[in-house]
């Protein structure tokens, strides 16, 4: 598997060109994701600031605007071999559902009790889930460079988040939020973790596809439930923030992270990741007036070098 031809290439003077750049477009195609992904929890609070919006409509509007492109590529790519078994067909069922509806809608319901940049560093614990998971379920122990790197990230995400937990009249629906946020973390690491099998198997932009096409069912029906017809008559702005949710922060993004994870792995893609909380503390205090000070900065650096670590090879 591509990990472990990572981990022979460490020991060789110089890997093979063709190996090499196929691993550096897996970074690109990471990094560029993870900050277009990364703009999501801004577009929603700016939806609920100017619209008392639920997160079941918002969430239905979302689904629903990227549904066509998902839909119109999944219908071209439907007769790509392998043809999917019942197996198959049951994965891509269960990992839409838990990585894209469930992922999101905890998310969602999240973030109206935690600021965007709060709910990034919780959302962004996924690399130790995924780290654990995969070592419970795949028999991948991680290195002690990733140990390393997972340690200067996640001391730098701590950092950032040091001074802004603190005991508030809303303490308690802060730490709903954050729970919340966490549950959504743990969806999107078990999809991580087992979508990064079936994506070798399957193919990137074909997983990809019907995945989200599947999520799109639970969240439909969620709305038809629980909200009136006339949820939908919401300003314009909030349907400009839903559309460009839908297209720069989940369609372009979607891809790009299902083709790094097939080039990369879970385990170095979801270290990658931990870049989106710095570019979410830094637009979110400057586009909501969110804070950030000198600890926001060092965290961030702090963040980067695991990012480095992990990312840049050694050619000794």
């Amino acid at each position: 598997m591509i990990l472990r031809h990572g981990l022979a290439f460490a020991h060789s003077e110089e890997p093979p060109l063709s190996e090499a750049s196929y691993r550096a477009w897996g970074v690109a195609f990471a990094l560029i994701g993870v900050l277009a992904f990364s703009f999501r929890p801004i577009l929603i609070k700016l939806s609920y600031a100017a619209h008392p919006v639920t997160p079941t409509t918002l969430l239905f509007l979302r689904m629903m605007l990227a549904l066509p492109f998902f839909a119109a590529i999944a219908w071209w790519l439907r007769g790509q071999q392998p043809r999917l078994g019942a197996r198959d067909w049951a994965g891509v069922v269960a990992l839409g559902c838990i990585g894209y509806y469930a992922a999101s809608f905890l998310d969602f319901i999240g973030l109206q009790y935690v600021g965007a940049g709060v709910g990034r560093l919780v959302l962004f614990l996924y690399p130790t889930l995924v780290l654990l998971l995969s070592f419970l379920f795949l028999a991948k122990p991680a290195s002690r460079r990733e140990v390393l790197a997972l340690v200067l990230s996640y001391a730098g995400i701590a950092l950032v988040l040091s001074n802004q937990v603190d005991t508030t009249t809303e303490g308690r629906l802060f730490v709903l939020g954050v729970l919340l946020v966490f549950a959504s973390s743990l969806c999107y690491a078990v999809y991580l973790v087992a979508g990064s099998q079936m994506v070798k198997r399957v193919g990137s932009m074909r997983f990809t596809a019907f995945t989200m096409v599947v999520a799109t069912v639970p969240a439909a029906v969620q709305f038809l439930v629980l909200e009136p017809v006339f949820a939908l008559e919401l300003p314009a702005a909030v349907w400009w923030y839903a559309a460009i949710m839908a297209s720069f922060s989940t369609v372009l993004p979607v891809f790009l992270q299902a083709e790094a994870l097939k080039r990369i792995g879970a385990n170095r893609f979801a270290l990658i990741g931990a870049v989106g909380p710095v570019s979410v503390a830094l637009t979110s205090a400057l586009g909501l007036d969110e804070p950030f000070t000198w600890r926001q900065a060092a965290g961030g650096l702090l963040v980067i070098a695991g990012i480095l670590l992990v990312t840049l090879r050694s050619r000794s």
